[in-house]
C-alpha cells in the first residue's frame, strides 16, 4: 500500500495575500508590523511567507531556520559576530541556537522553513 503524499506549491511568494500577524514581539524599538502566510505546517515544523516593515530586533531562535529573501534587505549581526547584508536572492540559514539582531532597512518579504 503507498500512502499520499502532498506538494505545497504557493505560485508567486512575491504577490501572495498575506494575513496580520500584529506587531513583532522581538521587536527592540517602534512596533513593527508583521504579515504571512502558512503554506504547510507538520507539528512543530512549518513554511511559509512572512513580511516585516523596517526596524530593529532581537533573536533568539528555539529552531533551525532557512530563510530566501523575495524583497527587501536587512543586516543580520550574530551577538559577538561580525554583520551581513541580507537582501532579495538571498539565502541563509539560522541554526537552532541563534541568538542576533535583524536591522531590517527596506520592507522583508521572505520565504522560511522552521524546522
Amino acid at each position: 500500500m503507498t500512502a499520499a503524499v502532498l506538494t505545497t506549491v504557493l505560485a508567486n511568494a512575491a504577490d501572495a495575500e498575506l494575513e496580520d500577524w500584529g506587531p513583532l514581539d522581538e521587536a527592540t524599538g517602534s512596533p513593527m508590523a508583521t504579515h504571512g502566510l502558512e503554506v504547510w505546517v507538520d507539528g512543530d515544523k512549518s513554511a511559509g511567507i512572512w513580511q516585516c516593515a523596517p526596524g530593529p530586533s532581537h533573536w533568539t531562535l528555539e529552531t533551525n531556520e532557512v530563510i530566501y529573501v523575495v524583497s527587501g534587505r536587512m543586516t543580520v549581526t550574530p551577538d559577538g559576530g561580525e554583520p551581513s547584508e541580507v537582501g532579495a536572492g538571498d539565502l541563509a540559514v539560522f541554526p537552532v541556537g541563534w541568538t542576533g539582531t535583524w536591522q531590517i532597512h527596506e520592507t522583508l518579504r521572505k520565504a522560511y522553513a522552521i524546522f
